[in-house]
């Protein structure tokens, strides 16, 4: 079985110059090169930031970038036929294509209605803030634009919870709509009831809603083709929902259609009980918040211990790791961006182990260059190809100390001179005695992943003395493969055809707003 590897096919503050469809048509080739297997894309359709916005403060989801509505015909992305044309370079080169489905908000309705609406507790969605009243809310959506193209369904307030801005006073809160009730399916470690995020509410639960949202699962994967999806704010929508939303789809495909969901929590309770409702996997944000707080404890987080009460731990099969995302990086809602000394490390721990299926980050791949220049993993290609070519067979665990650890993969018949040994700390530096394994008794291991030189023979019972020098990683192959690692030749590529990208700064907002035609939003909130 070959390794699989999932790209975020993107960060946050890319520059919305139309262009990065076409990028990711351009990289396809380099990324199955470099064993991608599947490329998460970003929001495709017209949010209400027009040709500016990420994509989750979502107006027309129907609109993946071929009418003229919110300022622009193209997404920040590009338009539908240069979207339609990545995901089929893409899967020419044998990647899966996986799509960001948003449904919990929406923004930037045309018109105000005129509601009844109840004042709510913002840190206690089950708290009343105040007496009912009438509210002016943006909740009339008619996409003149479209013109009733694909679908005729027209958005009022009765499609939703509420929402969090009245118009008439021009006050920001959180308003529940007369004869509605948050879904209580959702979390409820947070605000009581955490049905509520921003923007204007899908109310999930309404018949006519719910199948205007199948039928446009359905229309989707039958204009764009894509493989799977990966689900954002699951936290926030009805589990009942998903499960019923999901099982239509694959039902009228007749397909798998991979999906990975966004839960974000950092109790891997929360996520095994999400999993046990809902047939997909997720991403492992415990173990990010390991990742992120072994970077930042100065060597006094226990590694020994750093996948415990992890999905990967606990799932493995339906655990996607990764070490950051758009949320975590600089300026983000989430943030919480896993130190640069520490990516390296990191990075060995999702992609050189034997559970999971890892993501690695646009950002990280690429790198940042707002928020103080962060720069790419230098390290990253070269891990994502002992990745594909080495991290085989029987994996031995040298978890056993609070600041050294380390694992090796012995490698298998199906891959020539596989194996790979990796040994960290996040303190001083020092050796393990770790097995590779006996096939390979009297060979040479290289550190190619890391600042070691010395190289380790291994014995006659497969054992060898592995090395690493403080706060780093340090990953060892056999040394007759050295001469062939590619990934010198495939960062050059990369940087060829990405490196005019800039990713200009926005400002953060901290206010949850609801994006009405004349006022644009900059974040996503959780």
């Amino acid at each position: 079985m070959e390794n699989g590897m999932m790209l975020q096919g993107f960060s946050w503050y890319l520059p919305a110059d139309g262009a990065h469809w076409k990028r990711l048509a351009e990289l396809a080739p380099t990324l199955a090169h470099m064993g991608v297997s599947s490329v998460w894309m970003p929001p495709a359709y017209k949010n209400s930031e027009g040709a500016e916005g990420v994509g989750y403060a979502v107006y027309d989801p129907w609109d993946l970038g071929e009418f003229d509505q919110c300022g622009s015909v193209r997404t920040k992305y590009g338009t539908r036929r240069e979207y339609l044309s990545a995901i089929r370079a893409l899967q020419k080169s044998g990647i899966q294509v996986l799509a960001d489905v948003v449904l919990n908000q929406r923004f930037g309705g045309e018109e105000c209605e005129d509601v009844l609406a109840t004042p709510i507790n913002p840190a206690n969605r089950n708290e009343q803030a105040g007496e009912p009243r009438q509210i002016s809310a943006w909740t009339r959506y008619r996409f003149p634009g479209r013109a009733d193209k694909y679908s005729d369904f027209h958005w009022d307030w009765r499609c939703f919870h509420g929402t969090d801005w009245d118009e008439s006073t021009h006050e920001p809160g959180v308003y529940l709509f007369d004869g509605k009730h948050w879904d209580e399916d959702v979390d409820k470690s947070e605000n009581g009831n955490y049905d509520y995020l921003m923007g204007s509410d899908v109310d999930v639960s309404g018949p006519a809603v719910e199948e205007e949202l199948g039928r446009w699962g359905e229309w989707y994967l039958k204009i764009t083709g894509v493989d799977g999806f990966r689900l954002d704010a699951l936290k926030h929508i009805s589990r009942a929902f998903f499960h019923r939303w999901l099982t239509r789809l694959r039902e009228a495909t007749g397909k798998e259609l991979f999906t990975v969901g966004e839960y974000w929590s950092p109790e891997v309770e929360d996520l095994e009980s999400y999993l046990g409702e809902v047939p997909m996997s997720l991403f492992d944000v415990p173990l990010h918040y390991r990742l992120f707080d072994a970077s930042n404890s100065m060597g006094e987080r226990d590694l020994a211990h750093v996948f415990d009460d992890t999905l990967v731990q606990r799932e493995p099969i339906r655990a996607v790791t990764f070490v950051d995302n758009h949320d975590t990086q600089p300026n983000q809602a989430l943030q919480s961006t896993v130190q640069d000394w520490f990516k390296p490390s990191a990075y060995m721990l999702i992609l050189l182990r034997e559970a999971g299926y890892p993501c690695v980050f646009f950002g990280d791949l690429f790198g940042i260059p707002n928020d103080g220049n962060i720069p790419a993993v230098a390290e990253l290609p070269l891990l994502m190809e002992l990745r594909q070519r080495f991290a085989f067979g029987p994996q031995n665990d040298y978890l056993d100390d609070a600041n050294l650890i380390g694992w090796t993969r012995e490698g298998d018949d199906a891959h020539p001179m596989s194996g790979v040994a990796v040994v960290l700390t996040d303190a001083e530096g020092g050796t393990k005695r770790m097995c590779v394994g006996a096939r390979h008794a009297g060979a040479t291991f290289c550190c190619v992943a890391g600042s070691e030189e010395k190289d380790v023979a291994i014995d006659d019972e497969g054992y060898g003395e592995f090395s690493c020098g403080g706060g780093c990683g340090c990953a060892y192959v056999r040394k007759e493969v050295v001469s062939s690692l590619e990934h010198d030749r495939v960062l050059h590529s990369i940087d060829r055809i990405v490196r005019k990208v800039q990713e200009p700064r926005y400002e953060y907002c901290p206010i949850s707003v609801n994006a009405a035609p004349h006022r644009t939003r900059s974040r996503k909130g959780k």
